[in-house]
């Protein structure tokens, strides 16, 4: 949980900015690639991904985001909704809420979450979608961006030893 709007910001920041990488990184064809049989595709995953951010308004901040049911047609567009919308939360937290505001507690998913926990289940929401698509981005035979460290390509173009 957060106890300060500071806080959230840095660690959002930090945290966007992989996501966004990790969105750039596909391509119109990858989208199709599924994580199995009748399962979530890299589209379908990216744009839940893009727009899980907005249920924050839930929480009463106003802020424009995108419908879950309209899942663009090309990776450029999910990853300029996420860039947009992402820019759009931190934005909304910071000018509409103050860190009073953090420890106040909202009735979410059947059990009262404070402020400062919705924010930080946010962010490692993302991270879990992140690391989801980072598996299909590799299956997808496209380069996976160094988010906490480097990738195996990168050792490798590094001139080191990859780990195994």
């Amino acid at each position: 949980m957060y106890n300060n709007l500071e806080q959230f910001a840095a660690e959002w920041k930090n945290e966007s900015k992989m996501t966004e990488a990790t969105l750039q990184a596909l391509t119109d064809d990858s989208l199709s690639q599924a994580i199995r049989e009748n399962r979530r595709t890299i589209q379908s995953l990216a744009w839940h991904l893009v727009a899980s951010v907005g249920y924050m308004a839930s929480l009463g901040l106003r802020f424009d985001a995108p419908a879950p049911d309209r899942i663009p047609d090309t990776a450029a567009e999910i990853a300029e909704a996420y860039s947009r919308v992402s820019r759009a939360l931190l934005e909304a937290v910071l000018t509409q809420w103050s860190d009073d505001r953090l420890g106040e507690t909202q009735h979410l998913f059947g059990e009262e979450w404070q402020n400062g926990a919705s924010l930080r289940f946010t962010v490692m929401h993302q991270a879990h979608h992140r690391g989801q698509l980072t598996v299909l981005i590799s299956q997808a035979g496209l380069r996976v961006p160094e988010l906490y460290g480097p990738t195996y390509d990168s050792w490798i173009e590094k001139g080191m030893e990859p780990l195994a």
